[in-house]
């Protein structure tokens, strides 16, 4: 009985071998078979590297994550870990494992099981590399026979160093990090170089199913079988008992900032459509280094700073709507959400931007609240309301036309037809009405009614045509609103306009990479910075001293100008539905703007104010930017502007005879300066001494020296 069994079991063997000979044979006819000769050329698709200005890597960019590593690199407890596990024999075949296959052909007859198991490094390379020819998720024996000629060819030609280097950086390890570099950095945050011998396994353990042994996914899992590739290392002689032991208690420590998926979403994911448009589909295999202008710290500051304040403002009396905490509250319960890419999201969103002003160099970008939830970029695909943010634009096309900051309108009620629409009654942002003032006063407190007047008075096209050589690029219909920011705009656009503030005059185009090279360092591409003249230094200095008032004494005192020790100008802009609240400021180095608001415009709340809701967040920014790094000096004054005591609320030249908390020491570009003293304040004599003259001629009425400063009555504190 048994002679007559092993008889069968002999004739079975004989007989597969006989199949397998005849497969084996016939298999690679008509070039079934794919041709390794130039597999020495291989060239991987890899993914584009993503850094921040100081070299981190914050993001990749491609369907398969990989770095190409040689293999003098590679840390040698990974090439232990993976021979070990995958290929004890890896040195000694010849690209298949004949005590493998026997043994698999020998589970194949007696066990009655499908072979497997017996696929060696090499065959596993043949069939990741050539996967049209050799489809690895075939169990048939024709393909484990194509795979297997294929793998003995490639080791006919090639050593196996090289060999082993091609499979460990082909090899899919999860979460779309192909390569043991990718992976390493994916998981452990570091080279793998630097891996341990814990690290290594927990690599080796995962191409038996990258899905179910993913250590991010399913870490107890993963521990389970690297602490069986570790005893896989012992029994091959790799490490000893002792050192086997040790490692199996080494905790699993994954690292927070390698996942790429919490830091800078917005702004990686505009690079993103910036690479595309350029370079198309190689930005996805080329393996490209994107060299950004992105400061991580600075950016992981903005995200903390506009989180707070939204979290602030959902918190104030007067908010009604759904916060975004009880909005995750609702999804957790299997509410539904909208298109991701889509300006849908139904909680208070934000975005947030920082300029550096000298270069144009986007330093951070939070374009929204969670990209997660919403993939919308707030900052460079929305277009908002200004509100009084456009106003500086207003205000500088009255200096271009020579129309001095001591120029007076009356701040009162209002009405215009406007062709084809109902009577419009402009209102300030109070309903109250201050009467006659400088324009000055009017910027820094931020009167609308004013702005509206003065801008007809310019003439609507040409503050249009201001706003254009700002860099603003939406369209903007010549009305009386667009005075007080109706037209909508590009918060990225706004931002970037306030470089020409902070620059003195020139404003810098906001750009978000530095240069892009290939695998071998050679740079393909390289934005240069490029700054536009927009106004003379005399006029850029008038624009920057009165919107350094707002932050002084006006519309931003209190959330910003109170708690800030540096030099700093800018302009709060609400709305007059209050659907948009907004900060611009500006540093001699720096442009921060903000922006709040629901992506569906509707009130935020009543009487919600640029300076009370967004503002704070920029001081919190700002101040934690510059406690890391020097306050840059203010703005100097340039040498040639004039200045002149005036009467805040005439215009003309101030007398003994004018309040005194109307006197102003303003500052102006030669020839705008008044020439006529107050008629208003005179106890009954009228300008007594003509028109000519300029200053106060020694002996006129409260004739006194002027103190220059590097403001128009204010020293150089913020």
């Amino acid at each position: 009985m048994r002679r007559a069994l092993a008889l069968g079991i002999g004739g079975l063997f004989v007989l597969g071998i006989a199949v397998i000979l005849a497969a084996w044979l016939t298999v690679c006819m008509g070039d079934a078979c794919p041709s390794v000769e130039h597999l020495d050329s291989y060239d991987p698709v890899q993914a584009a590297k993503v850094y921040a200005a100081d070299g981190r890597l914050i993001s990749d960019l491609g369907l398969e994550r990989r770095t190409v590593v040689p293999i003098s690199e590679i840390s040698p407890a990974v090439l232990a870990a993976f021979i070990s596990t995958e290929d004890k024999r890896f040195y000694s075949h010849g690209g298949v494992d004949w005590i493998r296959v026997f043994g698999a052909i020998k589970d194949m007859i007696v066990e009655r099981e499908i072979a497997g198991g017996a696929s060696t490094i090499t065959m596993q390379l043949a069939g990741n590399i050539f996967s049209d020819a050799i489809d690895r998720r075939d169990i048939s024996l024709s393909r484990k026979i194509r795979e297997a000629k294929v793998a003995m060819e490639i080791e006919r030609l090639y050593p196996k160093d090289k060999i082993l280097e091609l499979y460990l950086n082909q090899i899919n390890l999860g979460n779309r990090a192909y390569g043991v570099e990718a992976a390493s950095q994916r998981y452990f945050g570091k080279s793998v170089r630097e891996l341990n011998v814990a690290e290594a396994a927990t690599l080796a353990a995962i191409p038996k199913a990258p899905e179910r042994y993913n250590p991010r996914r399913h870490p107890s899992n993963s521990i389970q079988r690297r602490n069986l590739v570790i005893s896989l290392m012992e029994d091959n002689g790799r490490i000893t008992a002792e050192e086997a032991e040790r490692w199996k208690a080494y905790p699993l420590t994954l690292s927070t900032q390698s996942d790429f998926s919490g830091d800078a979403q917005y702004f990686v994911e505009h690079v993103r459509q910036i690479l595309q448009a350029r370079f198309g589909a190689d930005l996805y295999r080329e393996g490209y280094r994107v060299y950004t202008t992105l400061d991580l710290d600075v950016q992981l500051a903005a995200e903390r700073a506009l989180e707070e304040q939204l979290r602030a403002v959902e918190a104030m009396p007067g908010f009604r709507h759904t916060t975004y905490a009880e909005y995750l509250e609702e999804q957790g319960q299997g509410a539904e959400g909208g298109d991701d890419n889509a300006p849908n999201s139904p909680y208070l969103q934000g975005m947030m931007v920082t300029v550096e002003a000298g270069t144009g160099a986007v330093r951070a970008l939070v374009g929204g609240r969670d990209f997660g939830d919403s993939k919308w970029n707030r900052a460079t695909q929305a277009q908002r309301q200004p509100g009084s943010t456009f106003k500086p634009f207003v205000y500088s096309a009255a200096l271009r036309a020579g129309i001095p900051l001591s120029h007076v309108v009356v701040d009162e009620p209002f009405s215009l037809q406007v062709p084809g629409q109902d009577l419009w009654t402009p209102q300030n942002y109070d309903l109250e009405f201050s009467g006659p003032h400088t324009l000055r006063y009017h910027l820094y407190q931020s009167r609308n009614i004013p702005a509206v007047k003065l801008g007809m008075e310019l003439g609507l096209e040409n503050v249009v045509s201001e706003a254009r050589r700002y860099g603003i690029t939406a369209r903007i219909l010549p009305v009386p609103a667009i005075s007080i920011g109706s037209a909508d705009v590009v918060p990225l656009e706004m931002v970037a306009a306030y470089t020409a503030f902070s620059n003195m005059g020139d404003r810098a185009v906001p750009y978000f990479i530095e240069r892009v090279e290939d695998r071998e360092g050679t740079i393909v591409w390289q934005p240069r910075p490029r700054l536009e003249p927009v106004m003379s230094r005399e006029q850029a200095w008038l624009m920057v001293d009165v919107l350094r008032d707002v932050v002084r004494r006006g519309t931003a005192a209190g959330s910003v100008g109170s708690k800030i020790r540096f030099p700093a100008g800018g302009k709060t802009g609400t709305t007059n539905d209050y659907n948009d609240v907004w900060f611009v400021g500006f540093t001699p180095d720096m442009v921060t703007g903000v922006w709040m608001g629901f992506d569906q415009p509707t009130r935020i709340m009543n009487n919600a104010q640029g300076g009370r809701l967004a503002a704070p967040a920029w001081t919190t920014l700002m101040n934690e930017i510059y406690a890391r790094r020097d306050a840059p000096a203010a703005w100097r004054r340039p040498a040639d502007l004039a200045a002149a005591e005036v009467d805040n609320t005439t215009g003309f030249l101030a007398t003994a005879f004018c309040p005194t908390d109307v006197h102003l020491i303003e500052s102006f570009i030669p020839g705008t300066e008044p020439t006529q003293y107050c008629p208003v304040h005179t106890q009954g004599i009228l300008n007594p001494f003509g028109i000519g003259g300029g200053m106060f001629p020694q002996g006129a009425p409260g004739a006194q020296p002027l103190q220059q400063t590097d403001s128009a009555g204010a020293d150089s504190s913020p």
